[in-house]
């Protein structure tokens, strides 16, 4: 009998060894992209994944400062820092997929399977290139807020679209490319393409999350940027802040017009 897509999506969420996250996220993709799996809501999402006893998570103000310096102290925090988001955004993708599949239908769960598939490649980029500074994932403390997101709009679709797509991935890509250019005036041109590699996947997964977002609002008869800024202004604890990436957001779909009028 074959598996379902929810059963398949909960396994992966409640795997936590990385390596074998990364592995059992791909496996839920392709087998999903091949007609492996069945179309079947048949459990629900755990309330939060299952994360590895490593790395420590502090609460935002508990994290130590970063230097933005080059040194190999500094470099190893920076790749770490960047592996903690990409690992938690597996997750991110992975619950979008599966809590809300059954509402959206089937082409919204093989679009977020296909982010979560690529969130798990950046993961072992990244963790590849941790390696090769002689660290590891695990090796640092790391953001607890991260999941935060997810556990504010467990409720509703258009809330999680609006917030975790469209306000935290958007943010990539704001920081993303000057990230890029100090880690290349380092000299280190190989973290540079993986950067840049990440860089492009992440406008095209806002593109996805704001593709949705404007169905729900045409299914419902809202205005999008309004139903969006009002979602914002009451699920995100944090701000949007400039400097803003307007032409990398725009070509997720995200104009100016949406996050200029609500910017701090």
């Amino acid at each position: 009998m074959s598996l379902s897509v929810s059963s398949a999506i909960r396994a992966a969420l409640l795997t936590g060894e990385p390596h074998a996250k990364v592995m059992a996220t791909r496996e839920v993709a392709r087998d999903w992209r091949l007609g492996r799996l069945v179309w079947s809501v048949d459990c629900a999402m755990p309330a939060q994944p299952t994360w590895p006893d490593q790395p420590e998570l502090l609460p935002p103000n508990q994290m130590p400062r970063r230097s933005k310096g080059g040194s190999g102290r500094g470099r190893v925090a920076l790749w770490h820092a960047l592996a903690h988001i990409e690992f938690v955004a597996i997750d991110l993708a992975l619950d979008m997929a599966g809590r809300f599949g059954e509402q959206m239908g089937e082409e919204f769960i093989s679009d977020f399977l296909a982010v979560a598939a690529d969130e798990a490649m950046h993961f072992a980029l990244l963790d590849r290139k941790l390696r090769s500074l002689g660290s590891h994932y695990g090796a640092l403390p790391a953001h607890a807020g991260l999941w935060q997101a997810a556990q504010e709009t467990a409720h509703a679709v258009d809330a999680r679209l609006a917030i975790v797509p469209m306000v935290l991935e958007a943010r990539g890509l704001d920081v993303t490319p000057s990230t890029s250019e100090r880690v290349r005036s380092q000299g280190d041109e190989h973290g540079a393409r993986i950067l840049e590699r990440i860089l492009d996947d992440e406008i095209r997964h806002v593109a996805v999350g704001t593709k949705h977002f404007l169905r729900i609002c045409d299914e419902m008869g809202e205005s999008a940027q309004n139903h969006w800024q009002n979602l914002v202004n009451a699920h995100f604890k944090g701000r949007l802040k400039a400097p803003f990436n307007d032409s990398a957001r725009e070509a997720a779909g995200l104009p100016r017009e949406y996050y200029a009028g609500i910017a701090s």
